[in-house]
């Protein structure tokens, strides 16, 4: 029960983290626009780079953007929460039954880490040279996400070798 008690968990952790990011977004709207309407202007990248004609300078574009971001993440957030459910609720039965409860599970943390590898690691940091910006870089905290999330799925998904109860 120790190692399913310590799946459930962490599959929490990382809903509260995404329910918290969600809060964030949502709450002080316009820190995270600013970041995204940057990134996508490309307005900090390094002068004269020959990439800059990839930059999208529409305001509209830019809260498209981010509200999609925004919605990924509350998907996302909803899909981690349903499966610690699903996990807790399995927590006794029998290892074939409990491994079938970590889809919706399995589902959130991989929409968390696409989110960060595809919005964030390919589409801001090198189709928008992200990398680029000193001030408005945010592949560190994106991949601190991913490796997060990845943990947590590669953990997951390992069968159980616990005695059944």
């Amino acid at each position: 029960m120790i190692t399913r008690s310590s799946k459930f968990l962490l599959v929490s952790g990382i809903a509260l983290l995404h329910s918290l990011v969600v809060f964030n977004n949502l709450t002080d709207f316009d820190s995270n626009y600013q970041f995204v309407r940057h990134v996508l202007s490309m307005d900090s990248t390094f002068p004269g780079n020959h990439g800059q004609w990839r930059a999208i300078p529409w305001p509209a574009a830019h809260l498209v953007f981010y509200i999609s971001i925004i919605i990924w993440e509350i998907v996302t957030t909803v899909l981690l929460w349903w499966g610690a459910v699903r996990l807790i609720r399995m927590r006794n039965q029998p290892g074939n039954a409990f491994h079938r409860a970590k889809g919706t599970a399995i589902l959130g943390l991989t929409a968390s880490m696409l989110m960060f590898l595809v919005a964030f690691l390919s589409v801001g940091a090198e189709w928008f040279l992200m990398w680029q910006s000193h001030t408005w870089n945010g592949q560190d905290a994106a991949f601190r996400m991913f490796a997060l999330a990845a943990l947590v799925l590669i953990f997951l998904i390992q069968p159980e070798t616990e005695a059944e109860p």
